[in-house]
């Protein structure tokens, strides 16, 4: 008797709060931690009414407004992208890059005025991913259409982005295209996003065959 009456209800789990969500959310952002990502919710709730508004403000029209351009995969409001539309631009030069930050870092450094072509990767064993995860097989159909004479494997010099490239360049072997990359200023192991311009612009005048 005295135990029934006694007895507890097992502790419930406690909820989630919004704050804690959006801690959460922001930590799983590349370079951020619990520590950056608390300072940074702490930030946008004292002043809520400027930043976090704003921050909503253009997240929403990130989300309903931004696509990705079916012909190179770049991100932009309209499709294909300003890039790729773009009639002043060199469509028989096609620049093979990893992600989207490699070509932003490329428009950056205005070392370049020709069409993009983004992977979405490397190719690499120990991350599962190869020729069929990437977008090879898009890049061989623009290839196929015959506009293109000259490819650049602007990738990075790293043991994958060096795979990746001579994977390319066989390829393409034997369909009269130039098939280039990126020679002065890149070291091994370095990444393009992670690159001035500076060395960028240096690199893509001195680029060589392949």
């Amino acid at each position: 008797m005295l135990t029934t009456l006694f007895k507890t209800e097992p502790a419930t789990r406690a909820k989630h709060s919004p704050l804690d969500d959006l801690i959460r959310a922001l930590g799983k952002l590349p370079g951020l931690g619990p520590r950056s990502a608390r300072r940074m919710a702490l930030h946008l709730l004292k002043h809520r009414e400027t930043s976090l508004a704003s921050l909503m403000q253009h997240l929403a029209a990130t989300q309903q407004q931004v696509r990705t351009c079916v012909r190179c995969g770049n991100y932009d409001t309209q499709d294909p992208c300003s890039i790729c539309a773009d009639a002043n631009r060199d469509a028989s030069v096609l620049c093979v890059v990893e992600d989207v930050d490699d070509l932003w870092a490329l428009e950056r450094s205005g070392a370049y005025k020709g069409h993009y072509h983004i992977l979405g990767g490397t190719l690499s064993a120990l991350s599962g991913l190869g020729p069929d995860q990437l977008r090879v097989a898009e890049l061989m159909q623009r290839v196929a259409q015959g506009e293109i004479t000259e490819i650049i494997l602007a990738l990075g010099a790293t043991v994958e982005g060096q795979t990746t490239s001579h994977y390319i360049a066989e390829r393409v072997r034997g369909l009269n295209i130039i098939v280039t990359r990126p020679a002065q200023g890149m070291p091994m192991g370095g990444e393009l996003d992670y690159l001035d311009d500076g060395t960028l612009l240096a690199a893509f005048k001195a680029r060589k065959n392949i």
